[in-house]
């Protein structure tokens, strides 16, 4: 006899470094609770963060900018993607990092204008007619191979569809047969048809049959409400750089459906300014007839200081343009010489009449005792155990060195719980792997200290 363990069916997923973001943690006055969503304190950065998310859902706010500024190890980026999940799946959120506009391929304002259009959103209604129900009869009628021979070809299908309120007999096109036969439709299935395009979803086994078999394979739908013949509205929700790469290479009509239904094309090329044009007309035209409805989604620029001065001027126009995102920076850096230029020193090395158009939203290094707490939800989230004095002593790390560091040693200190057999991290694990990894600043004192022997 042969028994084996059935695996568990929970999806594993992988721990990053803002795995345990799920918002901003605001009550329902917009203030800033001290823990909660995976966010510990910074709570006049997240208030603020909070009122944009406001603006950002009233559409008041496209074409403008936020600057998250603030020491490395602060949360600016934790904020950023906190952001995205207030905003939800619906809105586009698209991330960047400043020296990604440094390509061999395209010009550095062509991935900038990319990153854009990938940011604003188009949702597009359509209404279509369909047929719907439960399969009665399904007859395809042959008639005589017109090229002669003996085979016979299928000149239309028979097709009976059965919903709660009556019944229909539609006689198809052979092309929507071999439709059928993909999607393996038999009588009793629940199927729709699209009366425009021909195209066949099956979209399971009605429920009238749940009993034909003990072993239920199947999944199983209830039979369809209303009439066989309905209109059914369709929400489609596509980018507008979705739409510029499907029409780099037109290969269809310029209705909405044939520019989605383009294929996207291996290599990068340019798409042109005016192509752009004529499909920011084609969308005004959308959106006048009332089709579709712009969504100014959010784009976030990490490391803004990596832009240089072309891109920084770039972006202006950019920002000025009648369709722009939200656009949010952010850097660590001071008063510092703006790329591209000899000596030119800005406040986060953007210059001043950009910063001038900014919302500024400021970062503070966090206390001991954010620290613990940050700390503490990470165990949580990567599944490891931590003492009372494991934790203590990770803070009080934390305050001397970074708060990255500290988060760094969670792993390899539980390794080292292991190893002494033990199932949590104790004060002990924490100093065994704190002596094997230097942290930055314990590295740079010993390179200052043997400078002589190291290279030049």
């Amino acid at each position: 006899m042969k028994i084996e363990e059935v695996k568990s069916t929970a999806k594993t997923q992988r721990i990053s470094a803002h795995t345990h973001i799920k918002g901003l943690g605001l009550d329902e006055n917009g203030i800033a609770i001290q823990n909660a969503a995976g966010l510990v304190g910074q709570e006049m950065a997240r208030e603020a963060a909070g009122i944009v998310v406001d603006m950002i859902k009233s559409k008041r706010m496209a074409g403008r900018a936020v600057l998250l500024a603030g020491p490395p190890g602060t949360g600016k980026t934790a904020i950023a993607l906190a952001i995205a999940q207030e905003l939800g799946n619906k809105v586009p959120f698209c991330p960047m990092v400043g020296s990604e506009v440094y390509s061999s391929e395209i010009k550095k304002t062509e991935v900038l204008m990319e990153n854009f259009r990938r940011a604003i959103g188009l949702r597009i209604k359509e209404t279509k007619e369909v047929y719907e129900g439960e399969v009665t009869e399904l007859t395809p009628v042959e008639t005589e191979n017109p090229m002669g021979g003996y085979g016979k070809t299928v000149s239309h299908v028979v097709i009976g569809l059965k919903t709660a309120k009556g019944t229909k007999q539609l006689k198809l096109d052979p092309s929507i047969y071999e439709s059928l036969q993909k999607e393996k439709v038999e009588t009793g299935d629940v199927i729709y048809i699209e009366a425009n395009s021909g195209a066949v979803k099956r979209q399971g086994r009605s429920d009238n049959f749940a009993t034909e078999f003990d072993l239920e394979a199947e999944e199983y739908v209830p039979l369809p409400k209303g009439d066989v013949h309905k209109k059914k509205e369709v929400i489609q929700d596509v980018t507008l750089h979705d739409l510029d790469v499907a029409n780099a290479k037109p290969q269809g009509g310029q209705d909405i459906m044939s520019m989605m239904g383009q294929l996207m094309k291996p290599k990068k090329t340019e798409i042109t300014d005016k192509l752009r044009k004529e499909i920011n007309k084609v969308v005004n035209k959308y959106i006048d007839q009332g089709i579709a409805e712009l969504v100014p989604g959010v784009l976030f620029i990490d490391e803004v200081h990596m832009l240089d001065i072309e891109t920084f001027t770039y972006l202006h126009r950019a920002l000025e343009s009648a369709i722009a995102p939200i656009v949010i920076f952010a850097t660590n850096r001071g008063r510092c010489i703006i790329r591209g230029t000899e000596d030119i020193i800005s406040p986060h090395g953007i210059p001043l009449d950009l910063l001038d158009r900014l919302l500024i939203i400021r970062t503070l290094p966090y206390s001991r005792q954010e620290i613990e707490q940050i700390v503490k939800l990470r165990a949580v989230t990567e599944g490891l155990q931590i003492e009372d004095d494991g934790l203590s002593a990770l803070a009080e790390l934390g305050t001397k060195t970074t708060l990255r560091y500290v988060v760094q040693l969670l792993t390899p200190a539980s390794l080292a719980a292991k190893v002494n057999e033990r199932t949590s991290v104790k004060k002990e694990d924490v100093d065994e792997v704190r002596a094997l990894f230097l942290d930055a600043k314990s590295s740079a004192k010993i390179l200052t200290q043997n400078q002589d022997k190291f290279m030049k």
